[in-house]
């Protein structure tokens, strides 16, 4: 006889309104453009969708100077790209379309007139992530700050006015955290003009945060580069499920470790395809009588615009 067995199915997950859009971007660009088209960086953080847009065309590159045919355009991901990218597009003659969320592209505008009204600015994110690259690449080198953790904070020291921004990505627990120390210690500190954390990663976190105290083990479908993902692991830890773990591109549902149990979690990262959370759900109805309970924290209904040059 088969276990029973309940799935909290967190709800919102998965996809966002970036995300959507930055897929639909590449897309669009084949059916007006033909293939190849190229893109830098992954579109988006997970492999799923990398791989289904290469069967459609497109090819997937770090830099621009490894476009071979400068007659085909290119596709800038979602995470936002330094200035330094479309002016070496511009140098080569390359036609690109910008895909960067919208959300990111407002830091990005945030940065740039702090900067020009005076400030110094702290941006709070992870090293190397490419949207703190990109975020970062939009002023001069060394006009931006990046700090990722608390202790940090010690260390800092401004002469002119401050001001701080974040990457849209990260667990809002800890970035406040972080806030609430800089403003200790820089109590004239200017906040962004709206949060900079963006909608879909709160809600997702604040989904996550009602459902794991309930969990014996949490799963989040997700790639392993996709910071939305990793930070919602961290959420279902440190909200009482202390067996929280990434099902990334590859990676076998630990079967025999879900059959002992009566209640799981699931989510999955902005990046990630709802297939992905049938497909896993799918995997554990071979084995075991699933029950499951939808817990809808947000209903989500942002839709951002494709750029003109697809329209």
């Amino acid at each position: 006889m088969k276990n029973e067995i309940k799935i909290y199915l967190a709800a919102p997950r998965g996809f966002c309104a970036g995300v959507d859009r930055a897929i639909e971007i590449v897309k669009k660009a084949l059916d007006k453009y033909g293939s190849p088209v190229y893109v830098r960086h992954e579109i988006v953080h997970n492999k799923n969708v990398v791989e289904s847009l290469k069967k459609l065309g497109a090819i997937f590159v770090e830099e621009i100077s490894e476009i071979s045919d400068l007659s085909r355009p290119v596709i800038f991901s979602a995470h936002g790209v330094p200035k330094k990218v479309p002016e070496e597009a511009k140098l080569k003659k390359i036609f690109y379309v910008d895909a960067t969320c919208p959300l990111v592209s407002k830091v990005h505008r945030e940065t740039e007139q702090l900067y020009k009204r005076g400030f110094d600015i702290v941006l709070i994110g992870h090293k190397n992530h490419p949207e703190v690259i990109g975020t970062m690449g939009q002023l001069p080198e060394g006009s931006i700050k990046l700090i990722e953790t608390v202790d940090e904070v010690n260390d800092l020291k401004f002469s002119k006015p401050l001001a701080y921004v974040t990457q849209t990505t990260l667990s809002v627990d800890d970035t406040k955290e972080i806030i609430d120390a800089l403003k200790l210690k820089f109590p004239e500190i200017k906040d962004p003009i709206k949060e900079d954390i963006c909608y879909a990663t709160t809600n997702r976190q604040a989904a996550v945060k009602k459902i794991a105290p309930n969990c014996e083990m949490f799963f989040v479908i997700g790639s392993r580069n996709s910071s939305n993902s990793a930070r919602l692991v961290e959420v279902a830890k440190k909200s009482g499920c202390e067996k929280s773990e990434l099902i990334f591109y590859g990676k076998k549902a630990p079967l025999e470790k879900i059959k002992n149990c009566k209640t799981i979690g699931l989510s999955s990262g902005a990046s990630a395809p709802e297939e992905l959370v049938q497909n896993f759900i799918t995997e554990i109805k071979k084995d075991m009588n699933v029950s499951i309970e939808e817990v809808v924290t947000a209903n989500e209904k942002v839709v951002f615009k494709l750029p003109k040059e697809l329209n």
